[in-house]
Formats: C-alpha cells, structure tokens, sequence
C-alpha cells in the first residue's frame, strides 16, 4: 500500500531543502569526528584531500541520491522496487532503512551525554577541574544504565517531536531555526578560539598542508569523513530527494548542501585548533576531545564556563538536526509502504529506536558484558552500521544507477529543474567508473586488508 505525493508532504522552498539536507549532513561528524581526523591526519594536508574527496565523490553521489529520490517520489525501498520493480535491488533500500534506525539508536546515546554536558556547564560541574577529574566525570556519567537510558530516550522523543509536525511543519520549520542558530553559535566559538593566546599555532597547522604527510591511509580517511559526513549511502538523501519538486535544482541543490555541510566542517576546525593549541594540547587527543580535552580547556579560558555551555549547545543542535533525518528515512517507509499515518509511524519507530538503544546505553560501563563485547557494542553498532553499511550502500547505489537504471533516464531527471546539466558527462564517468573505485577502496583499506594483518 504506498501513500499520495500529496500526503508525503514537499518542501516548501529551496532554502528549507538546503537546510535541512544540510542538517542532515552536519552532526557529530563535523564537529568531533573531523577535528579528531584532522588532528591524526596531519592537518591541513588532511583538510586538502577532504575538500576534493567532496567536490569529486560527495557531490556526485548526492545528485544520484537526490535524483533516485525525485524520480521515484518514494521511500529508499520503494525507491528501488518503482525503478526495478520485481528485483532484488529493494534489498538495498532495505539496508538503508535498517542501518537509519540502527546509527539512531546509537548515535541518540552520545546524544544524550550531550544534553547532560549542557547541564555540567551550566551548573559549574566541571568548573575548577583537571582532565582526569574531568575524565573520571565522563566515565562515571557514561557508566550510569538508568541515566544513559533516560537521555536517550528524551533526546529520541524530542527528534519525534518534530518528525511529526510533518515535512514543511516539522523538519524544514525545525531547520531553519536551528541551523541559524547553529552557525552564530559555531562562529562565535571560532572567534573566541582564534583570538585566544597561542592561537596562531593551531591555525597554522590547520592551514599551512605538509603534503608529505599525504599517503595512501591519509587519502581512505580523507574520503571516508567526506562519504559519512554527507549522509550518503543510507537513504537519507533518497528520502529528502522525494520530497522535492520536479522544478528543483538537483546539481545546484547537492552542491549547496555538500558546500554547506564541509563548511561547518571547516569552520569548526577553526573553533578546535586554535584552542587545543592555545591550551597546550597535542592535537592528536582523539575521542577524548569533547568530553574531556574541551572542558578542560574551557577552563583556563576567560568566561570559559559560558563558552562552555554555547559550545554543548551547539554540538545538542548538530546533533539533532542528525537525528530527525535519521529517524525519518524509516517513518517514511511505514508511511509509503505499510500507508501508516506519519504520526503512528514516527512514534513506533522512536519506540523501536528506543528499545534497540537500550544495549548501546549499557554498553559504556554499566553493564560488563555489552560494554567487554569486541569493542562495545555501541561501538560495534557504528562500525556496522554508521560505516559498514554506509560503503555497501553507496556502492550498491552507484552500480544500480550507472549499469542498472542507466546514465541516461538518471540525467534526464537531473534536468528536470535545470536543461543545462552541463557536467553531465563528468558526473556520469564518476558515477560508472571514479566512485565505485574510490568507494572500493574504503572497503578494501578498512574491512578486507585489516583481516591480512
């Protein structure tokens, strides 16, 4: 039973499209995962090969995801089963449906330690201390089942929240306040970092690339950040795609988003830089970096408490924006494909996010088994499915589109809102030929080469 365009709901303009793909895309991804990449990777050398990953992988995938979602006007399942009916190819849009709610009801946890984190700075919890007592708090706030169990589920109701109001009502209304709010925040943030003593250092090794410190995993890192940063190869962007009007720039659009999205990127490098410089701290923290190394930062700085605050504040509307269209490429699915209301679907769904959370919330310290399981099963959630799945899927997603569906009736859709695609040709050798290679290549670096070692 599938649903009316009408009943799904479209957007309401081009910029709430823009906003909220680029939420989508802008999450923990840009403000932890790239900084920690960066600082690992050699800085600016890092940065280099990332922006070109996106300009050249990112980009057209995102057009390919768009324009499969606008084509079809359905879910990623329904997506496949319209363009290749009575196939195996819907399994690919079932992958992306099941790894959407599987990263949610992983990535709702650490979303939860950063709504307590917001409360840590407001109420000077973390005020006056090292980065061990700093530390010590993080473990035991993480190790905590009923308080972990607790925060996941506020943030995953208050993702709901919006995920009911509809497309125009919810997701694009939602985005256009938070993600104005998202960026003063993240440049203010930038601003007191830049301006802070010993700052110069930070920007210098963000800005100034070493290129000998480019080689082969620098590269797979560089394009593996860019490919998860975007939300690519889980549907998302074939669900919001569905959503847009056949007049709708699908090159221009993808561009914006992806040019969006790797600026937050950029300028939140700026924020962390600068600080970790300016604080004495080796770039290289790793995973550490917002729980621990940042607030110990914060505290050595003038009216670090407040910058405190600003800055989990921050990081809380990243990470919603994250998690609406998360939950929205399964309730899209109910919607379209089981004809559920959005309101049933969104609850149920958030229900079923919520229960399949429960491990990864004990998986911190709370309960031995989950948390000794390999590496922890919250952990192995995101390598499965938040990396994993993301590489087979866009894979999958490009094969289908360059040998299955074919070049032609997918650039044809493409010119739909523009009769002047003029990188036609380039994007269709990247689809056939560059991206199935460079996406090879991360499967290849990260899951088959590993198993030889």
């Amino acid at each position: 039973m599938t649903t009316t365009s009408t009943s799904r709901g479209t957007w309401g303009s081009r910029l709430g499209f823009v906003l909220a793909a680029a939420g989508s895309a802008i999450g923990l991804g840009n403000i932890w995962k790239f900084p920690i990449e960066t600082g690992e990777n050699g800085g600016a050398a890092f940065v280099f090969v990332y922006l070109i990953c996106v300009l050249s992988i990112g980009i057209p995938v995102m057009i390919t995801e768009l324009a499969v979602g606008r084509k079809t006007g359905s879910n990623p399942v329904g997506a496949f089963k319209k363009l290749m009916p009575g196939s195996a190819w819907k399994m690919v849009g079932g992958l992306g449906v099941v790894t959407g709610l599987m990263i949610l009801s992983a990535y709702a946890v650490v979303a939860g330690w950063i709504l307590k984190y917001i409360w840590f700075a407001v109420s000077g919890t973390l005020s006056g201390k090292g980065a061990d007592e700093i530390g010590a708090i993080f473990t035991a706030s993480t190790s905590s089942g009923w308080q972990s169990i607790t925060l996941l589920l506020f943030f995953l109701v208050l993702t709901a929240g919006v995920v009911v109001g509809g497309v125009q009502g919810g997701i694009e209304r939602a985005s256009k306040t938070l993600m104005p709010v998202l960026l003063v925040l993240l440049l203010l943030l930038c601003i007191r970092s830049v301006t802070l003593p010993g700052a110069g250092a930070g920007v210098s090794f963000y800005l100034k690339p070493d290129f000998s410190k480019i080689d082969f995993d620098v590269v797979m890192a560089a394009l593996g950040q860019a490919f998860f940063s975007l939300s690519l190869g889980m549907g998302t962007m074939i669900t919001y795609g569905s959503y847009l009007r056949k007049d709708d720039n699908l090159a221009t659009s993808a561009a914006a988003v992806c040019l969006l999205d790797s600026a937050v990127a950029i300028i939140a490098g700026f924020m962390i830089f600068p600080a970790l410089f300016a604080g004495g701290v080796d770039p290289q923290a790793g995973p550490g970096l917002i729980f621990v190394v940042l607030p110990h930062i914060f505290n050595n700085i003038p009216f670090g408490q407040l910058f405190s605050a600003f800055f989990f504040f921050l990081v809380a509307i990243a990470a919603l924006t994250s998690t609406i269209s998360l939950l929205e490429v399964p309730v899209a699915y109910f919607v379209d494909e089981r004809g559920w209301s959005r309101k049933k679907a969104a609850w149920l769904v958030t229900l079923g996010a919520f229960i399949i959370g429960i491990p990864s919330a004990l998986s911190n310290g709370a309960v031995a088994a989950l948390t000794n399981f390999r590496s922890g099963f919250m952990g192995e959630v995101f390598n499965w499915f938040g990396e994993f799945s993301l590489v087979i899927g866009g894979l999958a997603l490009c094969i289908f589109v360059g040998y299955r569906w074919g070049l032609k009736p997918a650039i044809e859709e493409i010119r739909q809102g523009s009769a002047e695609f003029f990188a036609s040709g380039l994007w269709g050798f990247m689809i056939r030929y560059g991206c199935p290679a460079a996406i090879a290549g991360i499967l290849v670096s990260k899951y088959i080469l590993p198993m030889f070692e």
